[in-house]
């Protein structure tokens, strides 16, 4: 009876501890006490037994906490993945929170790369530099065979296991890190993949089947967090952009509210009838830039604040380019050059330096302002063709000015004054003649020109004639060529004469302007241009006022004004050298010197003359010039000889 109850209470002190979930030594304590209690053989092994299975339910119930613990990290983890929206937090919180559930020394997250390549982006519990961006080529490794079964793997010591096709770099990292156990499971959400998760110990290890189902949880649930954060972001960048593209359509619909603003303003004042300048005025504080409108010459007709210093090459360069494909086009310098044309007719172009950077609807402004110009151009035109009978008339009569009595020649210049018309200013006359025998579009531009140009225009004879402010009457010959020829696509021929100052000039210049026309088609000079003063010693016999001074200057002037200032003879030098037929050494014997002094004197007439002085043209010039010095000097000596006597 002793026995059986010591038995019995052996067993009833298991149920108690197995209850208290008491440690496993206290077991052991039980053993010992009955066995020193003399309990028999049979009884002990029951005792045993209990001890045993006792031992094995403790066991069961720490699977059973563990496998609840994991459930609620699990859970917390699931938590902590749907409160966070990047991608990068989630790899954070994934790869911290399987490292502490499994005890891990070291955790990682690899991603796909496009090229099918493994690179980790985040790694928890390293010791160096060389994981985080390590990439793992294809083929390599546990995490390419786990991809391609999409089940998770594992090995007990890395580096040892033969049965891994090994990557030197990848070897590299793990010894560094001094890992030896380790498992790769994929990332998966149905059939996509998204990277693989690694865990890591610094020792051999066994993983049980609940750390590899644990993981796989865990894996599975980045996955679908990984995909909706990637999700996410990629709509929060829809958004942005979306709402950057509507802040870009409400700031164009602002700026082309304004800018339609600006154009009717423009027209508004075009069909108020503004001039040019204020036009450009408007349209360049529309622009914010300084503005300039130019004629196809090249010349400035208005503009709108100083454009600084252009660089001018580059400017003729975009303007050839504008007219050529009909827009706006940018120099290097950010200075926008615009055809203003109408038709295949060039009117010039609009060139504009700009304070900011034009943008899409600042250059449809532009085109605009060019076409505004444009009619504003036509219209000037239009009204100069409206007047040009009236004005035609008043050139008319001007040029018959020398049969009319000075009452009427007074009558005139105040009908030209009303005009707008300054003929007691310089002015000089041209008369063009269209080589192609096309009039019509001549005579319309001529009637535009004169009247931008505050002069007049007439036809006689097939011929147009203007009469225009200025000094220089071969420039301005030459600047009515450069326009006209390009608008009728053939030659135009020009003589000019002036300047006068006078209206009684008027018909002396016309006479001469056409004698030099007459002697540009005698000399088979059809296309040229020319004044008396452009045609040498011809000229000085086709001028009215044989202006034998200024031939003179003209020819040998500077080798006169030479003499003068600095007392000597360069002027008997020329003279002694055509005396002896071009000779150096001829002229050195009539001037008895020595040939090198002739030649350092021809020499400085070069200098002074240009190099052409001794072609043949050129030097029957200069021997007239100095006939006609030589001779006006004696003249002179003898007046004032008479005069003394």
């Amino acid at each position: 009876m002793t026995v059986s109850r010591t038995h019995d209470t052996g067993l009833m002190a298991v149920l108690e501890l197995l209850a208290e979930q008491a440690p496993s030594g206290r077991f052991d304590e039980v053993l010992q006490r009955a066995r020193r209690d003399g309990t028999t053989e049979q009884e002990l092994a029951r005792l045993e037994r209990a001890v045993h299975l006792a031992r094995g339910v403790q066991a069961w119930q720490g699977q059973h906490r563990q496998r609840e613990d994991g459930l609620a990290d699990l859970v917390d983890t699931a938590r902590d993945l749907t409160s966070r929206h990047d991608v990068e937090s989630l790899l954070q919180v994934v790869t911290r929170k399987v490292k502490r559930l499994l005890n891990f020394d070291m955790t990682s997250i690899a991603l796909l790369e496009p090229d099918g390549a493994l690179r980790v982006h985040v790694c928890d519990g390293s010791t160096t530099a060389l994981t985080t961006g390590h990439t793992i080529p294809a083929s390599y490794g546990l995490g390419h065979p786990t991809l391609a079964a999409r089940a998770p793997l594992w090995t007990a010591d890395y580096l040892d296991d033969d049965t891994l096709t090994h990557d030197e770099s990848t070897d590299e990292v793990v010894r560094a890190e001094g890992l030896h156990a380790m498992m790769a499971v994929p990332m998966c959400n149905g059939e996509r993949t998204a990277g693989v998760l690694y865990g890591a110990a610094r020792s051999v290890r066994h993983f049980s089947p609940d750390e590899i189902v644990l993981v796989c949880s865990l894996a599975a649930l980045a996955a679908v967090a990984i995909e909706r954060a990637g999700s996410f972001e990629q709509a929060q960048g829809e958004l942005a952009r979306l709402e950057l593209d509507g802040f870009r359509t409400r700031t164009s619909l602002v700026r082309l509210r304004q800018l339609n603003e600006a154009h009717s303003h423009t027209l508004g004042l075009l069909l108020a009838g503004a001039d040019l300048t204020t036009v450009a005025k408007a349209a360049g504080d529309a622009l914010d830039s300084a503005l300039q409108l130019r004629d196809p010459a090249g010349r400035p007709l208005a503009a709108s604040g100083d454009l600084g210093d252009l660089d001018e090459s580059a400017v003729a360069e975009a303007a050839l380019d504008a007219h050529a494909h009909l827009r706006p086009v940018v120099t290097a310098q950010g200075t926008w050059v615009a055809p203003v044309t109408a038709g295949a007719e060039d009117l010039g172009v609009l060139v504009l330096r700009p304070t900011t950077a034009l943008v899409g609807e600042d250059e449809g402004l532009l085109r605009l302002t060019a076409q505004t110009f444009a009619i504003q151009l036509l219209l000037r035109r239009s009204t100069a063709v409206a007047e040009g009978p009236v004005r035609d008339d008043l050139f008319d009569e001007l040029l018959a000015a020398a049969t009319r009595s000075g009452h009427q020649t007074h009558y005139l210049v105040q009908r030209a004054r009303r005009l707008g018309i300054d003929l007691e200013a310089p002015h000089v006359l041209l008369v063009a003649h269209p080589e192609g025998g096309e009039q019509g579009r001549a005579v319309v531009w001529a009637s535009s020109y004169a009247h931008r140009m505050t002069g007049l225009k007439t036809v006689h004879s097939g011929n147009i004639v203007l009469l225009l402010p200025g000094t220089d009457a071969s420039a301005a010959a030459r600047a009515v060529a450069d326009q006209l020829s390009p608008l009728l696509g053939h030659p135009v021929s020009v003589g000019a004469a002036g300047p006068g100052r006078c209206a009684a000039d008027i018909g002396r210049m016309h006479k001469e302007a056409l004698r030099c026309l007459d002697a540009l088609t005698a000399l088979d000079g059809a296309g040229s241009t020319a004044s008396a003063k452009d045609l040498g010693f011809l000229g000085l016999l086709l001028s009215d006022d044989h202006d034998v001074d200024g031939y003179i200057q003209c020819a040998i002037g500077p080798v006169l004004d030479y003499d003068r200032d600095r007392l000597t003879d360069l002027t008997g030098t020329l003279e002694s050298y055509f005396a002896s037929g071009g000779s150096q050494a001829g002229a050195a014997d009539l001037l008895n010197v020595h040939p090198n002094t002739v030649s350092r004197r021809l020499d400085r007439v070069t200098d002074l003359l240009g190099d052409a002085w001794q072609q043949p043209g050129k030097t029957l010039e200069v021997q007239l010039a100095l006939r006609l010095h030589r001779s006006r000097e004696v003249l002179r000596r003898q007046r004032r000889a008479a005069t003394d006597g």
